[in-house]
This record gives structure tokens, sequence and C-alpha cells, in this order.
């Protein structure tokens, strides 16, 4: 039913309301901070613009519910499948990972003294490459590459699916699964960045590689490192989509995700994790509150929501264009 304006704003500032557009923003941000941590990683450091970044995170959704679907049977208890779920999920990690570092050394590594227009061709390239490899082999058993692997999501435990309540307000199970993992996937990068000495090693490449390597730091392996560890969190953050029956597993998630990462990393600032965070932030919530508006008072326009993150990317690169913390030049560009 539609809204007038003035009931809207009434049913939007009520308590229930509220709270649940407060925390499906904060889920829609862990998702944006998930899926674009990788990508200002591996540009902070290596001024490469991965557009083969949201290959890596459908790759691991297909992983993720590759390993869901062998080890999930119809008894499989909810617990049981939250542990299974986490192995999957480090599985993904490392896999991603080990390909991201194949990527890095074979291909990415060669074009580190051309202009940055050769890198962009080339993990371009590698995403068409990678999205036909996919495609091929979800045909293959018998799979329909544009719509959501149905199997995956079934695996999701019962606890996710149902609304859990909070005191007297309901929230949906996954949404407060994904603030969690998104939180913890912030926390991780910024405790690996500014509390161990590898983390020091990548934010001293990234000032100066010259004089990072002038002391004795092995940049290129550095930059393996990030890459690696780029590819790995994208590949995470395909798995906890795998379980979003608003994603799914599925061939065209790869150009859906990389469009909002870019995005996230841009309001942001280009190359700085604090700033992805603050972007992710911004974006989720925009996502949310425009989203309840144009279901329940515009409903004439419900696709309008979709086009909002990029109506916020337009405005900050007219009011602010290096982001809300970016810095003057990244990755030696």
């Amino acid at each position: 039913m539609q809204l007038s304006f003035g009931e809207g704003l009434r049913q939007f500032l009520g308590p229930d309301t509220l709270v649940s557009v407060v925390v499906e923003g904060l889920a829609k941000s862990a998702i944006y901070v998930m899926i674009a941590s990788g990508l200002t990683l591996i540009f902070g450091l290596m001024g490469v613009l991965n557009f083969a970044h949201g290959s890596l995170t459908m790759i691991g959704a297909y992983l993720a519910g590759l390993v869901m679907v062998t080890l999930v049977g119809s008894a499989t208890g909810a617990w049981t499948r939250l542990a299974l779920f986490f192995v999957a999920l480090a599985a993904v990690f490392v896999a991603l990972a080990f390909l991201g570092g194949v990527m890095e050394v074979g291909l990415v590594r060669q074009l580190y003294d051309r202009p940055p227009i050769y890198q962009i061709l080339l993990t371009f390239g590698l995403t068409l490459v990678l999205e036909e490899l996919v495609r091929i082999v979800v045909l293959f058993y018998g799979l329909q590459p544009i719509s959501e692997w149905r199997a995956a999501l079934g695996t999701r435990p019962a606890i996710l699916s149902a609304e859990q309540s909070i005191g007297p307000l309901s929230v949906r199970g996954l949404a407060l699964f994904e603030i969690a993992l998104g939180a913890a996937t912030v926390l991780g990068i910024w405790a690996f960045l500014t509390r161990t000495r590898y983390g020091l090693y990548i934010r001293a490449g990234s000032e100066d590689a010259e004089m990072a390597e002038a002391l004795g730091i092995d940049v290129r392996r550095v930059f393996t490192f990030v890459f690696a560890l780029g590819a790995g969190v994208a590949g995470a953050a395909g798995a906890l989509l795998m379980w979003d029956p608003v994603w799914g597993a599925n061939v065209p998630l790869a150009a859906e995700t990389l469009l909002p990462a870019f995005v996230v990393v841009i309001i942001g600032g280009l190359g700085t994790f604090r700033g992805t965070v603050a972007g992710a932030l911004v974006v989720g919530m925009a996502d949310a509150t425009t989203t309840w508006w144009f279901q329940n008072v515009v409903v004439t326009w419900t696709w309008l929501p979709e086009i909002t993150v990029f109506l916020i990317l337009v405005g900050m690169l007219i009011v602010k264009p290096q982001g809300l913390f970016g810095v003057e030049e990244v990755g030696g560009h």
C-alpha cells in the first residue's frame, strides 16, 4: 500500500521501522566493505585497478556453494551448517588467494613498468575469460548461469532464514550474520595492517616503494602477497553472497559486485582502507533508506534506489573528487 509523504515520514521515524532500516543498511554496508576491501588493498599498494575483482567474488560464491552442497544434507543441523560455512569460507579464501598470487606473478607483474591502461585492459580481459570459463562449467553441470544457484541457497540454516527478535524488534537473521562477518573482516584487516610486521611492510611500500626496497623489504613479494590477500577477501565476500537471496551464486554476480565496489572505493577515497569503510557505510545506509522510501512511498519509481548510489558518486566527484579520505598520490600514480 502506497503511503502519503506525511504518513511515510511518521512510519519511517517510528522505532520499529527506523531500527529495521538501520540494520538493513549496516548489513548492506558489511557486504559492500567485504567486496571493496580487496580492491582498495590492491590499488592502495600497487596502483592496479583490478577489473577482475568481481569475477573473483563470483568464483568464491560458486566454490563456497560447491563445498556446502557437497557437505550439507537434509538432516544437517543449523549449527553444523554454520560450522561448515566457515570451513567453506576458509577453503575459498585459500583457493582465491592462490589464484590471485598466480595472476600477479604470471600476468600483472609483467606490466608494472607500463602505463596504467595496460593493467586495466589486462584485468578487464581476465574478467571476460574467467566469466566465460565459469559459464561453461556451470552449463556443463546443468545449472542456469544467469539465475542464483538454488541448491546452494538451500544450505542456509533456518536460524538465518528466519526473523530474530531483539527485545520488541524483529530483524533478519541473515542481516545480523552479515553485519558480524563484515565487522570481523574490518577488524581483521585493520589489525593486520596496523599490528603486524607484514602490515608495516605493506604500508611502507604504499608510501614509498623505492625507499622500502632500499631498506631491505622485498617489495615484489609484498605485491604478490597483497594481490593474493585482496583476491582472498573477494572470494570470502562471494561465499557470504552465496547465502543471500538478493545476490546468490550466478555468473552476472561478477558485474553486479564490481560496480558497487568501485563506487565505495571512489567515494571513500582511492587506496585508503579507512575511506573504504566510510564509503561502504554511506552507500549501505543510503541504499537501505531509499529502498524503504521507494517501496512504501514513491512506489511508481521502485527502480530508483539502484541509481541512488551512483548519484552519490557523481555528487562526491563534483564536491570532493579525491573522496572522503583520499590522498593525492596512491600506488605510484
